[in-house]
């Protein structure tokens, strides 16, 4: 394992939407996580990053790979509450679990985006099965590259601590 490979924190989520429990990297650990960030009036989310993430989601079976949003708000928050965002999510149809990223009151901008680094949206993390980050990506990712390198970490088998 290249020791510059972080493990991934935990996201800090107000609330799930798609999904009927919280969801949390520990509960997914041995699957791939696809961590798609995106915002409603960001346009590179919806004409790129949702309808990758949504091809990811379908493409992949859920015992290898979860394909995940983050609705990461830093820029009109007024809008783009959790009601809106459940609208949204409907009229594009999006089949996967988002997360609501958790508000940092005094600040702009959130706590999981705070936590990754993230420099906006969209932005696209994958997690392999061990729980580190392989990739932590702002903008758009080709359609080809990402299938390779989920097809490899899929491939790739969970790590257990004697083979560390």
């Amino acid at each position: 394992m290249d020791e510059n490979i972080e493990t991934a924190p935990e996201l800090q989520v107000s609330e799930w939407i798609n999904t009927e429990h919280a969801i949390t990297l520990k509960s997914l650990r041995g699957r791939v996580v696809v961590l798609h960030a995106f915002q409603m009036l960001c346009p590179g989310c919806v004409q790129h990053g949702i309808p990758q993430a949504t091809k990811i989601h379908n493409a992949f079976d859920r015992k290898d790979l979860v394909a995940l949003g983050l609705h990461t708000v830093f820029e009109h928050h007024a809008v783009m509450g959790a009601e809106a965002l459940r609208v949204f999510m409907h009229e594009y149809r999006i089949p996967f679990p988002v997360g609501v990223d958790a508000a940092l009151a005094g600040s702009d901008v959130p706590l999981t985006m705070q936590t990754y680094g993230l420099r906006g949206t969209p932005s696209l993390i994958v997690i392999d099965r061990n729980g580190y980050v392989r990739l932590n990506h702002f903008g758009q990712v080709d359609d080809l590259r990402i299938g390779a390198v989920l097809g490899q970490l899929v491939a790739e088998q969970v790590r257990t601590p004697a083979s560390r």
